[in-house]
């Protein structure tokens, strides 16, 4: 029989480890009842700040129509719903003081850095929205989602987030991972890795998404452990042309990490691709950016220890529509040392803050990163990225619009700017593109096989 003393310290050390575990209860009734009423379908605080700064969330733009443009066409440069709205201040160099409480680290490092960046701030707009069926999806899914104890897979989750009121970090970035992009999504895009002088050559791409998670009428059973399928072809430089990237991302990475595969041109055969993923370094990114930092963050999180800081008032890129336009050419945007801000728009938005700490034992280049994720629609709009010495070193951005047509808020450009080499890396180009993101192309699980891939390349 067991000793009592032994019975208690069991006790003690079983209740030790459940608190320990990021593992969290599905949300209870009374919690799941303020989705839809004093916070948003998606968990957001519905109502404005104290101050008025922030404004009430009144369901986003939820069509072209509701933006203004009912003849918009998918694939096509969506016009600015917000052209009219004015610069309402400038946060530079000599002002930051100021706005300190309401600036990223980042962005403090920026503006101490460089003479020549600023944040041009405007009016609050909440545009953020999504289909009726996501956020029914995310109901049910906050019912039932659970992370499991590792915290690297979620469980009892289809289509929604699955942590609209999240009670750590974990829960936190896995709402980032799982938030609603497209079913299926083709576009054109350019990435450029520019230097000090504001050189670069452009690296072109077409992708093709098919998000698995989110079609219509999915079970758990069916998704068959796959997130998204994604496929992306180099079309430019002559020296890249034709490789083609073809990944498939797991939802449990206990069960299945993720696959991918590569088709060379040159040597025109398909191979599995292990190393997409943590600090190894992009495709075309000249060493400034690693595969986890694609779309702000994505893959496994089991190298961090993820700590939910809380929740802030803080300036963010958003609604970034003069950023996507064809009015603009790639050369105004491009500027030596950061983008030129006088087409970038920040806001003032509440953002949870969450601090990525590496795990002893465990490797990669940033031994600490912060995520600032919009409360609207889980889409990360900032990272600060520090090195082994614990010094920032790269700085992300994610500048999102309402892709209105379908609707979704979702990056147009991630830009990584290099704090200690003065160059970045600028993905996402659009602006001189025939089209952008197309939200209707005829994609089939068929096409995203490594047979695909091959025939793909050998077209």
């Amino acid at each position: 029989m067991m000793h009592r003393d032994a019975k208690h310290l069991l006790a003690a050390t079983l209740l030790t480890l459940a608190m320990s575990s990021p593992a969290v209860a599905k949300l209870p009734p009374d919690q799941l009842a303020r989705l839809g009423t004093d916070l948003t379908p998606m968990g957001a605080e519905r109502a404005g700040n104290a101050d008025a700064t922030i404004p009430a969330w009144t369901g986003g733009i939820k069509s072209a129509a509701d933006a203004g443009f009912p003849d918009f066409k998918t694939g096509g440069h969506h016009p600015d719903p917000f052209a009219a709205d004015q610069v309402q201040f400038k946060v530079d160099k000599g002002n930051m003081a100021q706005y300190a409480d309401k600036l990223t680290e980042g962005h403090k490092a920026m503006l101490s850095a460089y003479d020549s960046y600023s944040m041009n701030v405007y009016q609050t707009r909440r545009s953020a929205a999504f289909p009726e069926r996501i956020y029914e999806a995310t109901r049910a899914a906050a019912a039932t989602a659970e992370l499991k104890p590792s915290g690297n897979a979620v469980t009892g989750t289809i289509s929604g987030v699955p942590f609209p009121i999240p009670a750590n970090g974990l829960e936190a970035i896995w709402n980032h991972i799982l938030r609603y992009r497209t079913v299926n999504a083709a576009r054109n895009i350019g990435q450029a890795a520019v230097t000090r002088d504001g050189s670069y050559t452009l690296v072109k791409f077409e992708d093709e998404f098919k998000g698995a998670y989110f079609e219509p009428g999915m079970t758990e059973e069916a998704l068959n452990n796959v997130i998204v399928y994604f496929r992306q072809k180099i079309t430019a430089p002559a020296r890249l042309a034709g490789q083609i990237l073809l990944v498939h991302e797991t939802l449990d990475q206990e069960k299945e990490i993720r696959k991918a595969w590569l088709y060379n041109p040159g040597q025109r055969r398909v191979r599995r691709a292990p190393n997409v993923a943590f600090d190894n370094p992009r495709d075309g990114s000249d060493g400034l950016a690693t595969s986890d930092q694609f779309d702000m963050y994505n893959g496994s999180p089991e190298r961090y220890d993820w700590k939910l800081v809380g929740k802030k008032e803080m300036y963010v890129p958003y609604n970034n529509y003069k950023l996507h336009s064809d009015k603009v050419k790639y050369d105004q945007v491009l500027a030596p040392l950061h983008v030129n801000p006088e087409l970038l728009r920040y806001e003032l938005h509440r953002v949870w803050v969450v601090d990525a700490t590496l795990k002893d034992g465990t490797r990669h280049i940033y031994k600490r990163r912060t995520f600032y994720i919009d409360e609207d629609s889980w889409q990360i709009v900032a990272v600060d990225c520090y090195d082994n010495r614990d010094e920032l070193w790269r700085v992300q951005e994610g500048f999102g619009i309402n892709y209105y047509d379908e609707p979704n808020y979702w990056t147009t450009l991630e830009v990584t700017t290099d704090l200690q080499s003065g160059r970045y890396l600028a993905l996402g180009l659009n602006n001189e593109e025939s089209f952008t993101y197309d939200f209707s192309p005829p994609l089939t699980l068929s096409d995203f096989t490594p047979a695909a891939l091959r025939r793909a390349g050998t077209r």
